[in-house]
């Protein structure tokens, strides 16, 4: 009994030294990454200066691509910020084009609707496979597509579409239907699916080659080019499926990027067939910027395109952010700060909502030197879990602003997404 006594004691002793250790640690970072709060401004007269409104932006001459990232996909006005300038490059640019971050197949199931087809926009959101776009942000970026191909002249119309590949559905329902109508045997093909499944009598290396037999048929057919990127699409999906179980999540994260920066460029590539040669794209932060540490799908646009690439980015102040918890997914509003000095300076200055334009910024003023600068910036993706709060980097970039974007716009405070349901 004795022995079991001080074992047990030992025991307690090890935890109680574990847990010592662990909230110091916690701490330590917690100092280190500034804590829960906004940090220190920027000054609020310089940011003034040269802050204005999203109808100030500026596009260069030389863009084709323009993407505009947001900080958090939780958040009504990352959302709402899509439609405002996407209007804004309609009407000032001649762009005709919206890419978003969502899936190729279900996005092309919403160009359907924008131009004439059945149902309502709501199920045309819900159709591009993610619930942070089943939101009525989107079911009105969505309406304003159709009303506006209403009275479009021809070849003037806006076509939107998908730039991920991690759904495959509607890309292999549309895939079947472009087959059937180009006259290319289907009976192979539709073995692949048992329903809304995958059939499981065939392996990955069978589905990569019945795809690839539909694919090499079509790319001998005229005006099948979409049809191909649908097959394209799948190929994709069934590599990041199949490799998600074999390379590491960094891989696989810089794997999507360089899948998504092919798809994008095929989508210039048409709109420059049709006449247009500026794309819209939007998506994440992480995305689109031009990181100098990893080849993310802006690095990689960038580096092939120079200048013909620009990005805005976006960072909020404070967030009340929308958010699955992991792992159970059920849905969550979470406060953060980003601790930018530069969203502070906004909310210093008073703008609920500005655009900070890097270029226009004086080259030997404090401000040029801070915005390249390592500065922390608010970063929200598609999870949460309790430790964030504890750890600081888990919600934060440490990045200079403008090696990452051309400008950014900054949200005083960010309000929850709301997600509307299927009935």
């Amino acid at each position: 009994e004795t022995t079991m006594k001080k074992k047990k004691h030992k025991f307690l002793r090890i935890a109680l030294l574990l847990l010592f250790g662990s909230v110091l640690l916690a701490l330590s970072v917690f100092m280190h990454f500034g804590g829960f709060g906004p940090g220190e401004s920027a000054d609020p007269e310089e940011f003034a200066s040269y802050a204005g409104s999203v109808q100030d932006i500026s596009i260069p001459k030389e863009a084709r691509i323009i993407a505009l990232g947001e900080a958090t996909h939780g958040n009504a006005e990352f959302q709402e910020l899509k439609l405002e300038v996407f209007k804004l490059l309609v009407e000032k640019y001649d762009v005709r084009a919206f890419a978003l971050e969502g899936d190729y197949g279900g996005c092309e199931q919403v160009n359907r609707y924008i131009h004439g087809g059945e149902g309502t926009a709501l199920e045309a959101a819900q159709a591009i496979g993610f619930k942070i776009y089943s939101t009525k942000e989107m079911v009105e970026l969505i309406s304003y597509m159709r009303q506006y191909n209403e009275t479009a002249a021809p070849g003037e119309d806006l076509r939107f579409y998908g730039f991920d590949m991690r759904r495959y559905l509607y890309n292999f329902r549309f895939l079947t239907e472009a087959c059937k109508k180009a006259g290319v045997d289907t009976e192979n093909l539709e073995k692949l699916i048992d329903g809304e499944e995958w059939n499981r009598k065939y392996n990955y290396k069978e589905r990569v080659q019945i795809l690839s037999d539909v694919k090499a048929q079509l790319e001998n057919l005229e005006n099948t080019a979409q049809a191909v990127h649908f097959a394209d699409i799948l190929l994709q999906y069934l590599d990041f499926q199949e490799k998600s179980d074999t390379i590491s999540q960094d891989s696989l994260i810089t794997l999507r990027d360089k899948l998504m920066a092919e798809n994008i460029k095929w989508i210039a590539e048409q709109e420059s067939k049709s006449g247009h040669d500026r794309i819209f794209v939007a998506g994440h932060n992480t995305h689109v910027a031009r990181w100098g540490s990893y080849d993310s799908m802006g690095t990689l646009l960038a580096d092939e395109l120079g200048k013909g690439y620009y990005v805005i980015g976006t960072d909020f102040y404070k967030t009340c952010c929308n958010l699955p918890v992991l792992p159970s997914g059920r849905r969550t509003n979470q406060v953060f700060y980003s601790h930018d000095p530069l969203a502070n300076a906004a909310k210093e200055a008073g703008f609920d909502i500005c655009w900070l334009d890097f270029s226009k910024i004086s080259p030997d003023s404090p401000m040029a030197d801070l915005v390249r600068e390592y500065l922390y910036l608010g970063n929200l993706g598609e999870g949460y879990a309790w430790y964030m709060h504890l750890l600081p980097p888990s919600y934060r970039l440490f990045q200079p602003p403008a090696v990452l974007y051309d400008g950014m716009i900054f949200v005083t405070e960010a309000t929850p997404i709301e997600i509307i349901d299927s009935k």
